[in-house]
């Protein structure tokens, strides 16, 4: 009988010759696989009709925004305008010439001279004399006067309206015109 030893080795030179027929490559026909058309054409539609989709709903959110943007503006202008008119009238309001204007009409002046009250203990400090009306002050000014050169005097021009006296204008050209400026 044969050891272990020497079956492997009567063993191997057999397997490796099996390998090696087993190994050897041999030409196989060749089969031609189309891959199917329907598939990909589907997600290249589907890819551009996303695409279109998206960008046109990109463009409408877009449009909107800018009404939007538009709406605000004017918006703004509008409050802009209404600050400046409520500011010129809050000037108008605070006017000193105004508020004294006012005051007069309401019966108040200006007293000769001042009094304090103390309000802790309640004391009167200076004179205790009424306020009269002749205290007013005097609050419209003195009108100015324009110059001479300011107010010409008017000169009248009478124009005759008869045919005759148009005719005769019209003959004596410079003539009339400075007749007519003397007020003949």
């Amino acid at each position: 009988m044969s050891t272990p030893a020497q079956q492997v080795r009567t063993r191997a030179p057999r397997i490796a010759q099996q390998a090696v027929e087993r190994a050897r490559l041999s030409v196989v026909p060749r089969v031609r696989t189309r891959a199917p058309k329907v598939p990909f054409i589907v997600l290249v539609s589907l890819v551009l009709v996303g695409g279109v989709v998206g960008l046109l709903m990109f463009n409408t959110s877009m449009s909107q925004a800018s009404f939007a943007s538009a709406k605000l503006e004017k918006q703004a202008d509008a409050l802009a305008a209404r600050e400046q008119t409520l500011q010129r009238e809050l000037e108008a309001l605070r006017n000193p010439q105004r508020v004294a204007t006012q005051a007069q009409q309401m019966g108040m002046v200006v007293p000769q001279s001042p009094t304090f009250l103390d309000l802790q203990d309640g004391t009167v400090t200076g004179p205790a004399a009424p306020a009269v009306a002749e205290d007013r002050l005097q609050l419209e000014g003195r009108r100015a006067v324009k110059p001479a050169e300011l107010e010409p005097e008017r000169t009248v021009v009478k124009v005759r309206g008869d045919k005759a006296g148009r005719e005769a204008a019209s003959r004596d050209g410079a003539g009339s015109a400075s007749g007519a400026r003397r007020g003949e």
